[in-house]
C-alpha cells in the first residue's frame, strides 16, 4: 500500500485531478479501456467493502451490545451461525436504507458525521495501549477451561472440572455430563475425556507472561479442527471416538496465510478514500499525497503494533477462538481495554459505521466521474444527479449492488472479492506511474518527487502476487471480469484521445519494431501481400468503388500491413479543406468495411504524378507495401476519363519498376461485399505464365475469408498439343502438394499457333486494331467477327515455324534465366522476333540490344532443347494481311498473333470458368513502345471478355521462394 501511495502521489501531483480520484489517474495515464475496467472494478470493490463494513456494524451490534435485538433465534448451537446471517440481512438492509438517506442529503452531513466517527477510533485504540500497559502490574480475570491440551466451549457449563466437592461428597458437573452417559462417577465417559485432566489457564496472561514466544509461530489447521494449546500435556484416546457433539472449540474455516492475506488486506484499503472524492478536495494535489502517506503510515503502525502486542498478551487458543466461544461469548479485546470494554465495543461500531458511510460516499461518485466521460455507453445515465452535483443516479445503483453483498451476509465470502477489485487498482495506478515515468514524456512533470519506477514496478508485482497468494480462482474471475469491460470499451465505447501512457508506450514500441525491420529485407517465410490500395474519388470526395475495399479485407484479413491511398488534383493549399473531407470519408468506409490499415490522401498537380508519388512513398520505413491494387478502368476508352488508359499503364510500368506485385480487379462492382456468403463455386487460376507462386497464394488468403470459404480451388494450366499433359498434371500436382495446398488441377491442351504469342513479348496487329476499328465503325458484335476474321485470315496466310513456348512451374529453368530476360519476360514486345521479320539494319540492332529469349518449359531438358533450336522464319506471303489497306503496310504481325491468342484463350477460359465465383490471370507487362499501349488495354479487355468477376496478377518475382519456404 505505501508502494502504491508512492506511485499515487506521483500521478496526483502531475496536474489537476478531478472528480474521480484513481479512475481518473489510471484512465488519463493508460487511457479509456484501461481506466474504465479498473475504474468499474474499483467502483465494485468499494460498493461490497461498504456491504462488509454494514455487516460488521451489524455482528458488533447483535453480539456485544444487544444481543437479545436478535429477529431470528437458533434452537440449538448447530443453527446459531444461520440466524446470525439472517439477521444480518435484516438488519443490514435497514442501515444501507438510513446511510444512503444520508449520502443523499449532502455530503457536507457526512463529513460532521465523519469526525465523530474518527473521534470514537481514537478513543478506542488508546483504550487497547492503556489495557496493554495495565496488563504488566495488573491482568484481567479472564479463565479458559482446557482438557488436555484442547479448547472447551463454555456455552453449557460454567465449572471447569470434572468433580465438585461439597459436604465431604464428590459431586460430577456438568462437564461431566458432556462426555459421560450418566452422572454417576462409574459412567462410561469419552475415552479422551477419561485419559486427560480438566485444567484452567488464564485467558490474557499479560504482556510479561512471555506468552509472545508461543504466539509467534503460524498454527495453520483445517476447517472443524479442535483448537489446542502447544505444550500443553495430552494424552491421545481412541482414534474412532466421534467428536461432534462434545463441547470443544472448533475451527470453522481451514487457515492457511494467504487466506488470512485475503482476509486482513480489506483492512488497509482504505487508502484511496481521499483520492475518490478529489473533486470535493480544495487542493487535491496536496491534500491527497500528505494525506494518504500518513493516513498508510499511521495506520500500519497501529495494525502492527496492536497484533502484536495482542500476542503478547493473549494466549494462542483465543485468538484462533473466532467465535469467543472458549469464553462464553466475551469480547477479548474488549476485555483488554481499560478503562472499560465497551469503550472498544462502541469505538468499533462507529468505525465500521463510518467506514460504511464513506464507501457509500466515495463509490457512487466514483461511477458518476466514469459516466460522465462517456467510455462506458451502458452507464451514461448515472452521470445524472442533482443540481448541485450529487450523484443521485449512482447512490441508487451503488445501494443496490451494496444490498447483495449485505445477502451474502458471510465477512468471509465478500471479503476475497473486495481484495482482488482492490490490488487490480493499485496494480494499474503503480503501473500508470512506472510506464508514464519509464517513457519521459514531456508532460510528466510531478511535483512530488520521491518516485522511481523501480518501485512502481515492485508495487506492482507485489500486487499481482498477491492476488494469485489470497484466491487464484477469485483472481482469475477478476481479471475475467476486467477483460470484458476492456474488450467491451475498446469495442463499443467512445474514442478518447487523453494522451495516455499507452499511446505512447505504443509509439515507442513502434518506432523500435520500424527501426528492427529496417535492417533488412523480410524473410520469405514471412512475406505477405502488403497492400496499396488505389482508390478513385468522385467530385465529393467519395469512394466511386466501395467493393474495393470490401475485397481488401478480405484478401488481408486483418493482417498484414494496408494503405488506402487516392489522389486529388490541385494545389495543397486550396484543396486542404477537401482533402481532410476525403480522408475522413474513406476512414468512415473503411471502418464499415472493417479494413484495418492507413489513409493516406495526395494532392498534386495532375493524376497520373500523384499515383507516382503513392507508389513510391507511401509507408515509413520497412512498413512499405509489395503489392499494389486497383480497380480496372471500366471507361477507359474515354479519353475526358482522368484515370484513361494512359494513366492505367502507365501505373502498371512504375509498380513494374519499383518491383511490386500488382492486382487488378475487373468488374469490381460485381465483387461480394463482407457479409455475402458463397455458399458454393471455384476460383479458378489460369497459371499461363511463372510468376513465383502469387497466383497460387490469393485463393489461399481468400479462402481464409468467410466470404470465399466454401470456394474450390481449381488451377488450369496451358499445354501444347505435342507436350505430355498427363505428366505435367502430376508435376503440378505434385508441386501443390508440396505448397500445402488443396486445389483441383487440370491441364488444358491448345494449338502451339493459338498460344505461342502470349509468351512472346511484343505484338504487331493490335497496333492497328483500335484506328482499324474506328474507321469502319463497326458494332460490337461486327468488331468481334472482324477480329475473328483477321485472326483466321493471318492463320492461313503466314507460314512459319513458331517457337515452341510452353510453361513452367520448375524453378530449375528459371534460374537458368539470364538476369536481363527475367526482368524483360513479361513484355508484349518480342523485340528479337520483330527483328526476324525487319530490315538487316534494324535485325542486326535489335538482335544486339536484346538477348535471345527463350521461355520456360516444363523439363529442364526440353528447355535447353528448346534454347539451342533454330528459330529463323518464313515470311512470305506476311504482306498478303496487310492488303486491306495500303497505309498498313508496315504492321507488325505479331500483333495479329497476340489478338488470336487472346481471342483463344478468352474462348477457353469462358468454357471453363464462366461461372466461377473469381478467375485469377496472369497479367502480361505492357509493351515497350508507348505507342502499343492502347492495343495492350484492347488485349486485355478480349482476354477477359465475358467474366463477372476477374483478377488479374502480375507478380513481381520476390515472392516466389515463399511458396517453398
Amino acid at each position: 500500500t505505501m508502494l502504491t501511495a508512492i506511485s499515487m502521489s506521483a500521478i496526483a501531483t502531475n496536474g489537476v485531478v478531478p472528480a474521480g480520484g484513481s479512475y481518473y489517474m489510471i484512465s488519463r495515464s493508460l487511457g479509456p479501456e484501461f481506466g474504465g475496467a479498473v475504474g468499474l472494478c474499483f467502483y465494485l470493490g468499494t460498493t461490497f467493502a461498504g456491504a462488509m463494513y454494514i455487516l460488521g456494524t451489524i455482528e458488533i451490534l447483535l453480539t456485544y451490545i444487544s444481543p437479545s435485538a436478535a429477529i431470528f433465534k437458533a434452537e440449538d448451537v448447530s443453527g446459531e451461525a444461520e440466524a446470525m446471517l439472517n439477521n444480518m440481512r435484516v438488519y443490514g438492509t435497514c442501515i444501507i436504507i438510513l446511510m444512503a438517506i444520508v449520502v443523499f442529503v449532502g455530503v457536507k452531513y457526512v463529513n460532521k458525521l465523519a469526525l465523530v466517527f474518527l473521534a470514537c477510533v481514537i478513543l478506542s485504540i488508546i483504550a487497547i495501549y492503556a489495557g496493554v500497559i495495565k496488563t504488566a502490574f495488573d491482568p484481567p480475570d479472564f479463565p479458559i477451561c482446557l482438557l488436555g491440551n484442547r479448547t472447551l466451549s463454555k456455552r453449557n457449563f460454567e465449572v471447569c472440572a470434572k468433580f465438585t466437592e461439597s459436604n465431604n461428597e464428590t459431586k460430577t458437573t456438568p462437564l461431566w455430563l458432556l462426555f459421560c452417559d450418566s452422572s454417576l462417577l462409574n459412567a462410561t465417559c469419552d475415552d479422551y475425556f477419561s485419559l486427560n485432566n480438566v485444567t484452567e489457564i488464564q485467558g490474557i496472561p499479560g504482556i510479561m507472561s512471555g506468552v509472545l514466544s508461543d504466539n509467534l509461530w503460524s498454527t495453520y489447521t483445517d476447517k472443524g479442527s479442535i483448537v489446542e494449546k502447544k505444550d500443553q500435556p495430552s494424552v491421545a484416546g481412541s482414534e474412532e471416538t466421534k467428536m461432534a457433539g462434545l463441547p470443544y472449540v472448533f475451527t470453522d474455516i481451514m487457515t492457511y496465510f494467504t487466506m488470512l492475506v485475503g482476509i486482513y488486506f480489506p483492512s488497509v484499503t482504505g487508502i484511496m478514500a481521499g483520492s475518490n472524492r478529489s473533486g470535493d478536495l480544495k487542493d487535491a494535489q496536496k491534500s491527497i499525497p500528505t494525506g494518504t502517506i500518513l493516513a498508510i503510515s499511521t495506520t500500519s503502525f497501529i495494525y502492527l503494533s496492536c497484533i502484536v502486542l495482542f500476542g503478547a498478551c493473549i494466549e494462542g487458543v483465543i485468538l484462533r477462538d473466532k467465535f469467543g466461544e472458549a469464553v462464553n461469548g466475551n469480547l477479548v479485546v474488549g476485555t483488554l481495554a481499560w478503562p472499560s470494554p465497551w469503550v472498544i465495543v462502541i469505538g468499533s461500531f462507529f468505525s465500521t459505521c463510518g467506514a460504511g458511510l464513506q464507501s457509500l460516499t466515495g463509490a457512487p461518485r466514483l461511477l458518476q466521474a466514469i459516466a460522465r466521460d462517456g467510455i462506458v455507453p451502458f452507464i451514461q445515465i448515472f452521470g445524472h444527479g442533482k443540481a448541485n452535483g450529487e450523484p443521485t443516479w449512482a447512490l441508487l445503483l451503488t445501494a443496490g449492488i451494496c444490498e447483495i453483498g449485505i445477502l451474502i451476509a458471510s465477512l468471509d465470502s465478500v471479503a476475497p472479492i473486495l481484495s482482488m477489485f482492490f490490488l487490480m487498482c493499485y496494480m494499474f495506478v503503480n503501473l500508470a506511474c512506472a510506464v508514464q515515468t519509464l517513457l519521459r514524456t514531456p508532460n510528466w512533470r510531478p511535483r512530488f518527487k520521491y518516485y522511481h519506477w523501480t518501485l512502481s514496478f515492485l508495487g506492482m508485482s507485489l500486487c499481482l502476487a498477491l492476488m494469485f497468494i489470497c484466491s487464484w480462482y477469485y483472481a482469475l474471475i477478476a481479471m475475467l471480469i476486467a477483460g470484458c469491460i476492456y474488450k467491451y470499451i475498446e469495442y463499443r465505447g467512445a474514442e478518447k484521445e487523453w494522451g495516455d501512457g499507452i499511446r505512447g508506450l505504443s509509439l515507442n514500441a513502434a518506432r523500435y519494431a520500424l527501426l528492427r525491420v529496417e535492417d533488412g529485407p523480410p524473410h520469405t517465410k514471412n512475406w505477405r501481400p502488403q497492400v496499396l490500395v488505389l482508390l478513385n474519388l468522385d467530385n465529393e470526395q467519395l469512394v466511386k468503388h466501395p467493393r474495393l475495399l470490401s475485397f481488401t479485407s478480405q484478401l488481408k484479413a486483418g493482417k498484414g500491413l494496408t494503405i488506402v491511398g487516392s489522389v486529388l488534383e490541385g494545389v495543397y493549399l486550396d484543396k486542404c479543406t477537401e482533402t481532410h473531407k476525403a480522408e475522413e470519408n474513406v476512414k468512415a468506409l473503411m471502418g464499415v468495411e472493417k479494413t484495418k490499415g492507413f489513409c493516406q490522401i495526395v494532392v498534386s498537380p495532375n493524376f497520373r504524378d500523384g499515383i507516382s508519388y503513392l507508389i513510391q512513398s507511401a509507408g515509413l520505413g520497412g512498413m512499405k507495401h509489395n503489392t499494389v491494387l486497383m480497380a480496372w478502368p471500366q471507361s477507359w476508352k474515354q479519353t475526358e476519363n482522368r484515370f484513361s488508359w494512359k494513366n492505367f499503364v502507365d501505373t502498371v510500368r512504375e509498380t513494374t519498376a519499383a518491383q511490386q506485385a500488382l492486382l487488378v480487379a475487373k468488374n469490381i462492382d460485381l465483387f461480394p461485399t463482407n457479409q455475402e456468403r458463397f455458399t458454393e463455386g471455384n476460383i479458378d487460376v489460369w497459371w499461363i505464365v511463372h510468376d513465383g507462386g502469387m497466383l497460387m497464394l490469393l485463393p489461399f488468403l481468400l479462402r481464409q475469408h468467410k466470404v470465399w470459404r466454401k470456394c474450390k480451388m481449381r488451377i488450369f494450366t496451358v499445354a501444347q498439343m505435342d507436350d505430355n499433359s498427363i505428366q505435367m498434371k502430376k508435376d503440378l500436382q505434385m508441386f501443390l502438394y508440396h505448397l500445402r495446398l488443396n486445389a483441383e488441377v487440370e491441364v488444358v491442351e491448345m494449338f502451339e499457333n493459338d498460344i505461342s504469342a502470349f509468351t512472346y513479348e511484343k505484338t504487331l496487329m493490335m497496333e492497328q486494331r483500335s484506328q482499324m476499328l474506328k474507321q469502319m465503325q463497326l458494332s460490337k458484335n461486327e468488331r468481334e467477327r472482324e477480329i475473328q476474321s483477321i485472326t483466321n485470315e493471318s492463320r492461313g496466310s503466314i507460314r512459319r515455324k513458331s517457337y515452341s513456348s510452353p510453361l513452367s512451374i520448375g524453378q530449375d529453368a528459371q534460374a537458368l534465366l539470364p538476369n536481363v530476360y527475367q526482368e524483360e519476360e513479361a513484355q508484349l514486345i518480342h523485340d528479337r522476333n520483330t527483328a526476324s521479320r525487319s530490315t538487316p539494319a534494324v535485325k542486326a540492332s535489335v538482335a544486339a540490344a536484346v538477348p535471345e529469349k527463350v521461355h520456360m518449359t516444363w523439363t529442364k531438358e526440353k528447355f535447353i532443347a528448346e534454347k539451342h533450336k533454330h528459330k529463323d522464319s518464313n515470311v512470305s506471303g506476311f504482306k498478303d494481311i496487310f492488303n486491306m489497306k495500303p497505309e498498313w503496310g508496315n504492321l507488325n504481325q505479331s500483333n495479329v498473333r497476340r489478338m488470336h491468342t487472346a481471342v483463344k484463350l478468352n474462348g477457353v477460359v469462358l468454357n471453363k470458368s464462366q461461372h466461377a465465383q473469381l478467375v485469377l490471370l496472369n497479367m502480361p507487362g505492357p509493351p515497350k513502345n508507348r505507342k502499343g499501349d492502347e492495343n495492350y488495354m484492347e488485349f486485355l479487355e478480349v482476354l477477359t471478355e465475358g467474366l463477372d468477376r476477374v483478377l488479374l496478377v502480375r507478380g513481381s518475382g520476390r515472392e516466389v521462394i515463399t511458396i517453398y519456404s
